[in-house]
C-alpha cells in the first residue's frame, strides 16, 4: 500500500526537507512538490526542498498563488492518495484540500491546540517553554485548527537557541510522518480533536519586533536574545541612536544595576545594561550598522532602550 500510495507535497524548509527526504526514502509516489522562492531578505540557514525534489526528477511548482483553476484541475488529474503540508507558509484553498482521497494533512511546530500560527518555536521560547513538539493534524479551513493525527513532544533546554529546537522538531516531524504514513493512506488516519479551551495563536515576527524592553525581567531578556539570536534577525536595542544586535547574553547580579533605570549602561567591560529586576551581560553583539564617526561607545550611565 505504502509503495503504491501517491503524495502531493507543499513544503519549504528543513522540517520540509525532512520529510520529502523520509517520503522518497519510502518509495512514495510524488507526482509534484510546491515550495517557496527564498525570499531575498531571509537569511536562509535550512536545506532546499526545491533541490531535494529536483534531484529526485520531480516537478517543482513554486506559484505566487494557490487559487488558479487550472491549478486545480492539475492537481485533480494527478489523482494523490493523500495531500501533505510540511511548513508550506500560505494556506491552502479549500478545493484543493478537498481533492486526495485519503484527506489532507499539515506539520505544525508545536504541541497543539497551543503555539498555533507563525513561527512557533520562536514564541515557544519567548514564552520560557520547557517543552515543544511536532503535530500531524488533519487540515481544515482554519489554520492549525484539524484532529490531531499524532504528536511528539521535545525538550527546550534552559540554554537552546530558536535553531537547536528547531532541529529537534524537525526530527520530531519526520517521527510522527513515520509512525503515521500507513494509517493515513489506508484511510484510517486517528482524530482527536483540539481542545479549543486550550488554543493560544502567535502571528509572523518581523526583524523590527525584536527591540529589547529593558523594563523586564533578565531570564525574560535572555529568553527573548536565545529565541532571536543566529540565524535569525536577533534582539537589538539602541544606544546614542545606534541600533545594536544582541546575540548573547545573560542576567546577572549588578549593584549598580539595582540603582539604576532599565536600560541604563551600568558597566561598559564587562557591558552590563540594567533590566527590570536587575542587570545583564552582554556576551556577544554588533552594531546593525556602520557607526558612524563620534557615535558607537558606550558611555557609562548612557541609555541604551
Amino acid at each position: 500500500m505504502t509503495n503504491s500510495a501517491r503524495a502531493v507535497v507543499f513544503a519549504y524548509h528543513e522540517v520540509g526537507y525532512r520529510c520529502l527526504e523520509w517520503l522518497l526514502a519510502r518509495g512514495v509516489t510524488v507526482p509534484a512538490v510546491f515550495t517557496h522562492e527564498d525570499a531575498p531578505h531571509e537569511r536562509i540557514w535550512f536545506r532546499s526542498v526545491a533541490a531535494l525534489a529536483r534531484a529526485a526528477g520531480l516537478p517543482v511548482y513554486t506559484p505566487s498563488s494557490l487559487r488558479d483553476p487550472s491549478l486545480v484541475a492539475r492537481l485533480s488529474e494527478w489523482r494523490p492518495d493523500v495531500l501533505y503540508s510540511f511548513y508550506y507558509r500560505n494556506m491552502i484553498p479549500r478545493d484543493i484540500l478537498a481533492i486526495p482521497r485519503c484527506g489532507a494533512f499539515n506539520m505544525h511546530g508545536s504541541l497543539l491546540p497551543r503555539y498555533r500560527g507563525r513561527v512557533p518555536v520562536n514564541w515557544a521560547i519567548i514564552h520560557g517553554e520547557r517543552e515543544t513538539g511536532a503535530t500531524l493534524h488533519h487540515m481544515v479551513a482554519r489554520a492549525d485548527a484539524g484532529d490531531i493525527v499524532d504528536q511528539e513532544a521535545c525538550p527546550i533546554g534552559p540554554e537552546d537557541t530558536a535553531r537547536e529546537v528547531f532541529l529537534k522538531v524537525t526530527e520530531a516531524a519526520v517521527a510522527v510522518l513515520a509512525r503515521s504514513h500507513d494509517a493515513i493512506v489506508a484511510g484510517r488516519a486517528p482524530r482527536r480533536a483540539q481542545d479549543e479551551g486550550q488554543a493560544t495563536t502567535f502571528g509572523a515576527r518581523r526583524p523590527e519586533d525584536g527591540r529589547i524592553d529593558w523594563g523586564r525581567e533578565g531570564a525574560s531578556i535572555f529568553n527573548f536574545v536565545r529565541a532571536l539570536t543566529e540565524p535569525y534577525p536577533g534582539a537589538f536595542s539602541t544606544v546614542r541612536g545606534q541600533d545594536f544586535r544582541v546575540w548573547w547574553g545573560r542576567p546577572v547580579a549588578a549593584a549598580a544595576a539595582n540603582r539604576s533605570p532599565p536600560g541604563r549602561v551600568v558597566s561598559i567591560e564587562p557591558l552590563i545594561i540594567a533590566t527590570g529586576d536587575g542587570g545583564f551581560l552582554v556576551e556577544r553583539f554588533e552594531w546593525a550598522a556602520p557607526v558612524a564617526a563620534g557615535r558607537g561607545n558606550f558611555i557609562l550611565g548612557e541609555h541604551a532602550g
